[in-house]
């Protein structure tokens, strides 16, 4: 259904999602991102250590301290300290005003870590603009995020406040140092009545992908945890890039929101490219199945339950994310709510603006549904996993359609017996689970669940009026997912190699000598490149361990990406017998392929033989590079669970070396 507002000027202008269009296209001529900053002269650069040296021994005292409090708030001095000093070292100052944004941050880090050691933290009860910090579980690194907090917030009551998540537009230079700037001064482009608006960093330019969408979680949670925040009225909001990152986090999460307001941004990589970016693609097989991590298209159908309304200008190219979701929800019978601006580009219509806020007030009234009666849920993953009462735990192969549809019928007051029908396709395990006093059925009576025509018998509710139900290959089961003997992909383990990255990770550096010089130099250049690359397009510092010291809480709390081969780096040495892929100083055996060690290595993601609930990944960190930095659609995996890597040809934007082989694990993590 389309709506088309009546005045033609525009509320608000956004930055576009490339900057050189067709220029961008070329793999051999890639622009850096971000780009350098201006020199610093002299003067400022002086004002700016000293700073950063007051503001760090400060903290440094902070950190010293016993109290909780002090210690639970530390996030919110250190965030100001961190965006200084990672701008200076890294050169990205990109205008004069950006290092008079810098003086600032260093006074108010000052001043707050002056008042936290007083016992005082007056910015957790301010209204209007604040900016605040968490620690990161992925590289224990301090964001920032921005809070506008209404007027009517009372520190001191029991209501709880609507919350909307609005996501920024792509901006190149958006360091933490310039994001902080902005959250302390400019209001954002929406201020609903009474209404928190969160706005997540996400750390950089990514369109809230891959760490950049765990921000958006590991934000949104910090809030909560300091500010009363309705759980049943928090909205998903954006524009452009933002926008982008509204579709998919609104598609991948719907049991999440009470509504989404998706605005132009692309909503799948293959049609927005050759459409926006007028880019000619010839992917790998894998490449193409990998789209379906981010492309919404695929996962649609969650919007059933989720309220949405979509947004674009008349005259935006980028209407084409929109358009693209439309039509793919009409094949579900779902009819897409899109708001039009008329004659309008890549902005947002004032009178359209107005429309989106009545009916999202509206929405809000109602809130989320707490216990829909049907649950539609698709993925390709179980990186996404439920939606409401309904959780995935088994795939029969990943990265293929995968649906589930479950209905409760007849309810405590209508007669027959109570029954949950479930339908389902390329699912062999989930769990139903109704949460305390909300289980509709008659606790004196087991519940019928009939799945894909097959009824089984069910527990009962329980006297707390709770309900849950386990399914798994054809059978009930009193546990959620595969056994726990042998490997299967499960919540939390499924790949590709990308997936690693989302939580906590441990770089484990080589300290010995490679059998082969071509492989171990090739292996030290990729971790180089790494750890480069995830402070610049992910805006952590990377843990990094030498092998010879990782502990015991290293492999139980956190993914392992081991760089080097079984002579170089003991870790890969004491796990390597036990990986699919065999590795001597001779050979590199792929199921019957065989490749020379002396050129080719291995890259690969796998649960660590030493912990199987954590990952170890092999020569590798985030599988896309510098071309695809230039649009945030390219920014997709590059690569499956595994691959061959034959080191003789240089890495470059678009990959490692040469790749000779590549595939996935099947579903039990054994080669296919």
């Amino acid at each position: 259904m389309r709506i088309i507002s009546s005045v033609t000027f525009m509320l608000m202008t956004a930055q576009l999602l490339c900057a050189d269009g067709t220029k961008d296209n070329v793999p051999d001529n890639v622009r850096p991102v971000p780009p350098a900053g201006i020199e610093v002269n002299a003067t400022d650069r002086a004002e700016l250590n000293e700073g950063l040296f007051q503001l760090g021994e400060r903290i440094k005292q902070l950190r010293a301290s016993n109290d909780d409090r002090v210690r639970d708030l530390l996030p919110d001095v250190e965030i100001f300290h961190r965006a200084v000093e990672v701008a200076l070292a890294d050169n990205e100052y990109f205008a004069p005003q950006d290092v008079d944004t810098a003086k600032e941050l260093l006074r108010v880090g000052t001043a707050r870590a002056e008042k936290l050691q007083a016992g005082d933290a007056p910015w957790t009860t301010q209204t209007g603009l604040v900016v605040r910090g968490y620690r990161s579980k992925i590289d224990q690194t301090v964001q920032p995020y921005g809070l506008e907090i209404p007027e009517s917030y009372t520190f001191s009551g029991k209501d709880r406040f609507r919350l909307d998540i609005w996501m920024h537009g792509r901006g190149e230079t958006l360091s933490e140092n310039n994001f902080l700037g902005q959250r302390m001064k400019q209001v954002g482009s929406i201020a609903p009545v009474d209404t928190i608006v969160l706005h997540p960093y996400g750390r950089y330019c990514n369109a809230f992908k891959f760490a950049g969408e765990v921000d958006v979680l590991e934000a949104l949670d910090h809030a909560k945890q300091h500010y009363r925040v309705d759980d049943d009225r928090v909205a998903v909001r954006g524009f452009s890039m933002g926008g982008a990152g509204c579709w998919q986090m609104a598609v991948h999460y719907p049991g999440l929101f009470f509504a989404a307001t998706p605005g132009a941004g692309f909503s799948e990589t293959p049609e927005f490219l050759k459409s926006f970016q007028q880019e000619t693609l010839s992917p790998t097989w894998y490449e193409q199945k990998l789209w379906g991590w981010y492309d919404c298209p695929d996962y649609c159908v969650n919007l059933f339950n989720l309220p949405t309304i979509a947004y674009s200008g008349e005259l935006d190219i980028q209407k084409q994310a929109a358009d693209v979701m439309e039509a793919a929800l009409a094949r579900e019978d779902i009819t897409l709510l899109h708001l039009i601006g008329p004659q309008t580009k890549h902005a947002i219509h004032p009178d359209s603006g107005k429309e989106i806020e009545r009916r999202l007030a509206s929405l809000a009234r109602c809130g989320r549904d707490p216990l829909p009666r049907s649950v539609k849920f698709a993925t390709n993953t179980l990186r996404y996993h439920d939606s409401h009462w309904v959780r995935v735990d088994g795939l029969a192969q990943h990265w293929e359609p995968s649906r589930i549809e479950a209905t409760l019928r007849n309810w405590a007051t209508l007669k027959g017996p109570s029954t949950v029908t479930v339908q389902t396709q390329n699912v062999t395990g989930f769990t139903l689970t109704i949460p305390p006093g909300m289980c509709p059925f008659p606790v004196t009576q087991p519940v019928a669940v009939e799945v894909d025509g097959q009824t089984f018998t069910g527990p009962r509710p329980l006297s707390d009026r709770s309900w849950t139900f386990h399914f798994w290959q054809g059978e009930t089961c009193d546990t959620a997912g595969p056994p726990d003997d042998g490997l299967h992909k499960r919540i939390g383990l499924t790949g590709p190699i990308d997936d690693a990255f989302l939580d906590r990770f441990i770089v484990v550096r080589p300290t010995g000598t490679a059998v082969h010089d071509a492989v171990g130099s090739w292996a030290a250049a990729e971790l180089d490149h790494f750890l480069t690359e995830w402070r610049r397009q992910f805006r952590g510092d990377a843990i990094v361990k030498n092998d010879t010291d990782l502990t015991d809480d290293d492999i139980v709390s956190a993914n392992l990406i081991l760089f080097g081969d079984t002579a170089s780096n003991s870790v890969l040495a004491q796990v390597a017998p036990s990986l699919p892929i065999k590795w001597t100083a001779d050979t590199l055996r792929v199921g019957d392929k065989q490749f020379d060690a002396a050129h080719c290595a291995p890259v690969l993601i796998y649960p660590n033989p030493l912990n199987p609930r954590r990952y170890v990944v092999v020569n590798s960190g985030f599988t896309f590079r510098e071309y695809a930095y230039l649009n945030n659609a390219r920014q997709v995996p590059k690569l499956p669970d595994w691959a061959v890597i034959d080191v003789t040809t240089p890495p470059d934007a678009l990959w490692p070396g040469k790749v000779v082989d590549a595939n996935f694990f099947d579903e039990q993590w054994q080669l296919r």
